[in-house]
């Protein structure tokens, strides 16, 4: 089955290519022609995700899935959120992203320590994080939704290579290393993206 998938991202693509299988074929939205940007003003993942989707079909016709995936920092009061693409400004770089996360997390550390001294509660003061990731399928028309959450926490500095995003800072639940360490079977097992696929994947599989 020929399906796209609104990204160009690559790593993303390689991901939902290895965990739908050799039955699937996926293609960007690029290359089903649509080369313009993917309107994405939704305020929940949800929303976003199924913006792109329908933008897809709209245009296309052609069976599609999108996916829109949050950071979300305790610390920083559930941020970057819908946010985590363009938290440093949209035309920032992933390593600018980074960047800016470390620098408001160190800032919250430095606030949470200034009122503990001061006997005040100050809430969210931990590195806990999460990766929150929602798809939308349509599928002969029909929208078919998603989930899957990835626990863990940020790192104090960027390990790693692989992967892409937040993935050198992010350390997942269970792990010492972050998901940058992780080769890609060991990521797709537990990533929040990939839950989210595999649940897609079966409910393809079924309805084929």
């Amino acid at each position: 089955m020929k399906i796209v998938f609104a990204t160009a991202n690559p790593g993303k693509v390689r991901e939902a290519q290895e965990i739908l299988g050799k039955g699937f074929e996926i293609v960007t939205a690029a290359q089903a022609g649509i080369t313009e940007d993917i309107p994405e003003s939704g305020n929940t993942l949800r929303a976003n995700s199924l913006q792109k989707a329908e933008y897809i079909y709209k245009k296309t016709g052609l069976n599609c899935f999108a996916d829109d995936t949050g950071l979300e920092v305790d610390i920083l009061g559930g941020g970057p959120g819908v946010q985590t693409a363009r938290y440093a400004g949209p035309q920032k770089s992933p390593a600018d992203n980074i960047r800016k996360l470390l620098r408001e997390m160190t800032r919250r550390e430095k606030e949470a320590s200034s009122a503990r001294s001061l006997g005040l509660a100050m809430e969210h003061a931990n590195r806990k994080a999460r990766f929150r990731t929602s798809v939308t399928l349509i599928l002969n028309g029909e929208k078919h939704f998603f989930d899957g959450i990835m626990e863990g926490r940020i790192a104090l500095e960027r390990h790693g290579e692989g992967g892409f995003g937040y993935d050198p800072v992010f350390i997942p639940e269970g792990y010492s290393v972050t998901a940058a360490q992780l080769t890609d079977d060991e990521k797709n097992a537990i990533s929040h993206r990939g839950k989210a696929l595999r649940a897609m994947a079966e409910y393809l599989k079924q309805a084929k």
